[in-house]
């Protein structure tokens, strides 16, 4: 790999949205700004290729969003999924600024669209991107090349020079790049097997990374190896179940299965284990990966009935369907008279009250091990239809601690003075556990701001 120059203001590692904005704030600026992304061009950004919307406070309607959500409501959906799990201070910050963020994208060439209905709730809390992620992502990088940003490809990171908790260069390969400031936002290390096994065991194994094959923690390594102050636990992430057919690396949001509200899930032993009907899609998706990941082999299996179809958004593959339970559980590969079994202890216990999907309609069971909160509809019109699901891991938590202006922290005690955080590598200050739909964007577009502003400032010495 050849710069066009010896040394930077500012380097970015990672071409997601994070990095990006980073490099675009920076170079708006005025610094000289190279950002390197580790993808080939074709598969460029991250996670971000597979994302839809992000999640922006507003204090009244704001472009594709209605009403209000305001900081408190944020932050008690916020706290309600990590549970407490979260730096409240870089938390509130983060909420609060991102009431600038869809403004700010488009002003730079992304366009918004209206959500989608069926399971999703989020016409009020998430700006849907039009043309998804990677519409996002062409946007972006049609600003940046405006910008006179340098923009390499296949150009993992992979040596790093810091001294004394100040970033000297990078390596990619035997190319040496140095710069006054650099932005890691190089994602997590979801994609790399054998550190999730580290954390989960051999059913890591198990695992399908929904997200970026490119995502290996190489330079979270780097720097956690430098110094940096931890951040999170290895084994917290955003996982969600996912069709059980999707392929090992990179499916995407296209491959998650969002009926679980409308149905039952079961595991490969008949047996319900979890209430389907607990909150909002949006507020628990992201909690069934791991839910899925505790069950034998790591399998489980979401069933409806014909009163659930056009309730939610399909996946890209197709329903196991038949028109009675025994027969789906054969094609499943379940043991039949136990999935009936099931299903005929959940029907009568179900049905207290009206169905309504578009609340928390507390239509719910009574008297069950495992009991059904709200949208317990009784599964008894065929046809039936099923998925099965394995966990997905779209990105991993642990990452570096960030202050409020995005500097590093390291475990020392200092901070790096230009070495600067954004995205998937410092989400943990944030995401302890859980997960809200559209936050992994507003952090990356947040914190990407942050650090590309705060970087820029320490190269031209503001």
């Amino acid at each position: 790999m050849k710069t066009d120059h010896d040394h930077y203001d500012v380097l970015v590692a990672g071409g997601g949205q994070a990095g990006l904005i980073a490099a675009i704030v920076a170079a708006e600026k005025g610094a000289r700004v190279c950002l390197i992304e580790g993808a080939p061009r074709t598969h460029r950004g991250g996670n971000t290729r597979h994302t839809r919307n992000l999640r922006p406070m507003h204090l009244g309607p704001l472009s594709v969003l209605s009403g209000t959500y305001d900081e408190d409501e944020y932050w008690e959906d916020l706290l309600r999924v990590t549970k407490g799990k979260t730096n409240e201070k870089l938390a509130r910050m983060t909420l609060r600024q991102s009431s600038e963020a869809v403004a700010w994208l488009e002003k730079r060439g992304v366009q918004f669209q209206p959500p989608l209905g069926g399971t999703l709730h989020l016409g009020r809390t998430n700006a849907f991107f039009m043309g998804g992620g990677k519409q996002l992502l062409n946007a972006l990088y049609r600003h940046a090349e405006g910008l006179g940003i340098e923009v390499h490809y296949d150009a993992m990171v992979t040596a790093i020079d810091i001294e004394d908790s100040a970033f000297k260069r990078v390596w990619v390969d035997d190319t040496p790049i140095s710069a006054s400031a650099f932005v890691a936002a190089a994602g997590g290390f979801e994609a790399n097997i054998e550190w999730l096994k580290e954390a989960w065991g051999e059913i890591a194994e198990n695992f399908l990374i929904r997200g970026t094959p490119y995502n290996r923690g190489t330079l979270l390594r780097m720097l956690l190896d430098a110094g940096a102050q931890q951040i999170g636990e290895p084994n917290q992430c955003h996982a969600v179940a996912i069709d059980g057919r999707a392929p090992k690396f990179d499916g995407g949001i296209c491959t998650r299965v969002d009926c679980v509200s409308l149905g039952i899930v079961v595991n490969e032993n008949a047996e319900r284990f979890y209430d389907e009907g607990e909150d909002f899609w949006p507020k628990r998706y992201a909690i069934w990966g791991r839910l899925v990941a505790d069950q034998p082999n790591q399998v489980a299996h979401v069933i409806i009935d014909k009163k659930a179809q056009g309730g939610f958004m399909p996946p890209v593959f197709p329903a196991i369907v038949a028109n009675s339970i025994p027969e789906l559980a054969e094609a499943m590969g379940l043991d039949p008279a136990k999935l009936e079994k099931t299903v005929a202890d959940y029907n009568p216990a179900a049905g207290q009250g009206d169905f309504n999907h578009t609340g928390l309609d507390g239509l719910h069971t009574s008297g069950l091990a495992v009991n059904k909160t709200n949208w317990a509809q009784t599964i008894d019109q065929p046809p039936f239809s099923a998925y099965s699901l394995r966990p997905g891991i779209t990105f991993t938590y642990l990452g570096v601690e960030v202050s409020a202006k995005a500097q590093m922290q390291m475990a020392s005690g200092m901070e790096s003075p230009n070495i600067f955080a954004a995205g998937e590598i410092m989400a943990g200050n944030v995401l302890g556990q859980g997960y809200l739909a559209g936050i992994g964007m507003t952090i990356g577009n947040v914190f990407g701001r942050i650090a590309g502003s705060e970087a820029a400032d320490y190269a031209l010495n503001r």
